[in-house]
Parts: C-alpha cells; structure tokens; sequence
C-alpha cells in the first residue's frame, strides 16, 4: 500500500468490516475510522436516523463521513456501511485508496443479522433482504476492489492475516 493511501473496507452488511478493520489497524499501527460510527456521533443511532428522516437522509449523512474520512491526511484504515458504495461521489474518491471487499455468504452472516434489529435495510425477512442486496451491491464492490478476500470460513485473525499477506505482495 501506498504511504499516503488510505486502506477501505467495503462489504455487505455483517461482513465483519468492523472488527476486521479495528484488528487490521491494530496490525498495521494505524489509526480506525468507522463512518457508520462518525454518522452515529453526529446523528445518532442509525435506526433512529432511518425512522426520524429516511435512507436519503442516512445516506448524504454517510457520503460526507466518508470524503472526511478519506481527506485526513492521516493514512488509516476505515470501514464504510454497506451501502456507502452506492453514492457516486464516494466511489469515485475510493480511487485514491487501496479498496479491500471482504466477501461473504448468507450462510456465514446469517447468525448476525438474525440477531439483530439495528439494521433497516434488513427488516421484516433479514435472509432474504440480505440476499437482494448482495445480488445488487456485489458487483459493485468487486469493480471498485483492489483486493478481494473470500472471508467465508475465516477467522478474524485470519481475514487480517489475508489482507496483510495481500498487501505485502503488492497485489492491488
């Protein structure tokens, strides 16, 4: 990875971009951003941003976390929301970061959104919500990747391990 570059994490909902991201940092001595978490401090929690306004409203808000996350002149690892990808804007700015798609199954992400409700987009059938988005969201991730891992079956500590592996080989 580039010194100046920032390191992306892009996925589906439940990938684990989160804990990925913080044990990444952790490894490569950098600093974490989470843009769900920027939205959330600013706005609240995200439900409540979805009840209160709507998806439009969460995703300007989300837009803006991450162009303020990629303009810190401070090279760090940042997981984006799921949907982040969707905005034109911030997937033309992914250019200028080294862009890591943990892909995963349903099978593997099912226990964790099944578990939970502070997740809008999944509500109602959370398999089958999971799944149309996957179906649409998933081309998208892999044009905008410079590095794919196949995270189904993987540890955290693996994933991490795959990730710094890949980096090192240069293969991005």
């Amino acid at each position: 990875m580039p010194e100046q570059q920032h390191l992306v994490l892009i996925g589906l909902m439940a990938a684990g971009k989160s804990v990925v991201g913080r044990q990444l940092a952790a490894r490569l001595r950098l600093p974490y951003v989470d843009t769900d978490q920027l939205v959330v401090a600013e706005h609240g929690p995200i439900p409540e941003i979805f009840a209160r306004h709507d998806e439009s409203f969460f995703r300007r808000a989300e837009a803006r976390a991450v162009a303020g996350a990629l303009a810190s002149p401070v090279r760090s690892v940042i997981s984006l929301g799921g949907g982040a990808v969707l905005d034109s804007g911030t997937a033309k700015l992914l250019a200028q970061a080294t862009v890591v798609f943990l892909d995963t199954d349903l099978a593997t992400v099912l226990p964790r959104i099944s578990r939970t409700a502070h997740r809008p987009l999944l509500a109602g059938d959370p398999a089958a919500r999971w799944t149309a988005l996957a179906e649409v969201r998933r081309p998208i991730y892999e044009s905008l990747a410079d590095i794919v891992i196949d995270s189904r079956g993987l540890s955290v500590a693996e994933v991490v391990e795959r990730i710094t592996a890949a980096l090192a080989e240069g293969e991005h």
